[in-house]
């Protein structure tokens, strides 16, 4: 029985730390995703001004200049949206929030898309149609978080190295990034191997789609926003865009054909027009559950993360601001999120509403895809809109309150830091004062391993928690010291935490 037990805890503490791991990496994506939201309304408005810009044609007149300006504004960032994911995370998930996390990231960014690029593995091996089509996709926001999280672990691992005397020049952070090339070396090699065998794999899967029809173009639409974080999602987007297997949904679209003057095998425009309510209405509903769940002292930051990037699918399409920041918060919500847009495509499917677009699923799409001779019913985007904005809205608020899931807004810090916390004061002003007690009581430098902070608490971790002094620890003035975990110390200060965490790290380097 005590076996049992032990299995089962030791699984619940695996669970909990991934579940941390992952609420981590959301945090940091959020530095990088607050700066999405405004490109994509840029975008959206520089599409309304200047078509062209999405369709092809020539730029003429002050409003298409501006609007091709506003575009390539907005795309100067959403186009390059994975460098800002590898130094967000870089420097998001250091120990200490240091830029050389950052530095590490972007050279393991630079190494692995570089020896994976289409030219580089092209002259090592050959490759095949489909094998072209997964390197050329792989610079993507999945290889970025994995850059980022080479980076930033290790910088944590190795920022105090010490090599020998001869190679004394690069020991501490100066060897951070070389570290991070080495095994981006090694990450390189194995996905040079894995990458076009998972590509190859959904291929495969979006045949086997292609043939179930309305039921097919859900279960598409369901993989295609679940493969969103792994950037394999272009797979299937090949399979049933573009003409990799004989479909071609979006070229067939914007060509002017129709199902039955191309002779085609399938209802056109059924792989396209059930994103159309999920991402102009049902997102903005998600978004406004997000913000209705929000703790009370966090409304406003959930507000400027979520709305913003509601907008910004409304107008252009544009859903990675929201999905960024959600989706390794609370990653079962994301999978929720997945299963609407497969429902929802399959209802668009039978009710006759067809769209196509060529950027996104977002208004101005709609607008200039209205008028194509494959488009259909279009004017039932205002009641699969308002159906799409309410599901999203009671499905989203039920799930995060029922399951307590970490939202933007919701954040475990903000559970941790109540009034009380929040009103505590230091009995000591002299900051570095309280940070060299603090430290003592911890066994000194040499027994710290990270540090970290939140609202209210100076959090840390050690080698050896019994060299702890709780007793040391609280004569700094502090208002408790608590042991979450073993090796883990959270030292409850108040809103002061951060001049004696800015100490603390002085003191410790």
């Amino acid at each position: 029985m005590s076996i049992k037990k032990g299995i089962k805890h030791s699984k619940e503490e695996k669970e909990s730390g991934i579940m941390k791991f992952l609420q981590k990496l959301g945090k940091a994506l959020m530095l990088p995703v607050a700066c999405l939201p405004i490109c994509g309304i840029l975008m959206g408005l520089g599409y309304a001004l200047c078509p062209s810009t999405m369709q092809g044609g020539d730029v003429v007149g002050l409003l298409q200049q501006i609007g091709f300006f506003l575009v390539k504004a907005g795309g100067a960032v959403i186009d390059n949206m994975a460098w800002l994911f590898a130094i967000g995370i870089g420097v998001g998930m250091t120990d200490d929030h240091d830029g050389t996390g950052a530095l590490a990231a972007l050279v393991s960014w630079l190494m692995i898309t570089n020896l994976l690029a289409v030219g580089t593995v092209s002259t090592i091996m050959t490759l095949d149609e489909i094998a072209t089509i997964a390197f050329s996709k792989i610079a993507n926001p999945f290889i970025a978080i994995l850059a980022g999280i080479i980076g930033s672990t290790c910088y944590n691992k190795f920022k105090n190295a010490k090599l020998p005397d001869w190679l004394a020049f690069f020991s501490g952070k100066r060897c951070v990034a070389i570290v991070a090339g080495v095994v981006s070396i090694l990450a390189s090699v194995v996905l040079l191997f894995v990458w076009p065998i998972l590509f190859n794999g959904l291929v495969a899967l979006g045949n086997g789609i292609a043939s179930m029809g309305y039921f097919g173009a859900g279960l598409y639409a369901f993989f295609n926003r679940l493969l969103i974080p792994t950037g394999l999602h272009h797979a299937l987007n090949n399979v049933f865009w573009f003409d990799t297997i004989g479909l071609g949904d979006l070229n067939h679209f914007w060509a002017g054909d129709t199902t039955a003057s191309a002779n085609l095998s399938w209802d056109l425009g059924i792989y396209m027009s059930g994103f159309f309510p999920c991402m102009m209405f049902g997102i903005p509903g998600a978004a406004l559950a997000m913000i209705q769940t929000a703790k009370d002292n966090k409304k406003k930051i959930a507000i400027g993360i979520v709305m913003s990037a509601a907008i910004s699918a409304f107008v252009c399409g544009v859903t990675e601001p929201f999905e960024f920041a959600f989706m390794f918060l609370a990653p079962a919500l994301y999978v929720v999120y997945a299963a609407l847009y497969g429902i929802f495509t399959v209802i668009t499917c039978f009710v006759g509403f067809r769209a196509g677009f060529s950027f996104s699923a977002g208004l101005t799409d709609l607008i200039f895809s209205a008028s194509l001779p494959a488009a259909h019913n279009t004017w039932m985007i205002i009641p699969l809109g308002i159906a799409a904005f309410l599901v999203f809205y009671f499905v989203f608020k039920f799930a995060i309150l029922k399951w307590d899931l970490k939202t933007p807004g919701r954040e475990d810090d903000d559970d941790e830091a109540d009034d009380a916390e929040k009103s505590a004061t230091l009995a000591n002003n002299d900051f570095t004062a309280v940070a060299q007690t603090i430290l003592e009581g911890l066994g000194g430098k040499e027994n710290v391993v990270t540090i970290g902070n939140c609202i209210t608490r100076l959090r840390l971790t050690v080698k050896d928690d019994s060299l702890v002094d709780d007793k040391k620890i609280k004569s700094a003035g502090v208002s408790g010291v608590m042991h979450p975990g073993k090796n883990n110390v959270q030292v409850v200060i108040g809103m002061q935490v951060q001049f004696v965490a800015d100490e603390f790290k002085k003191l410790c380097k």
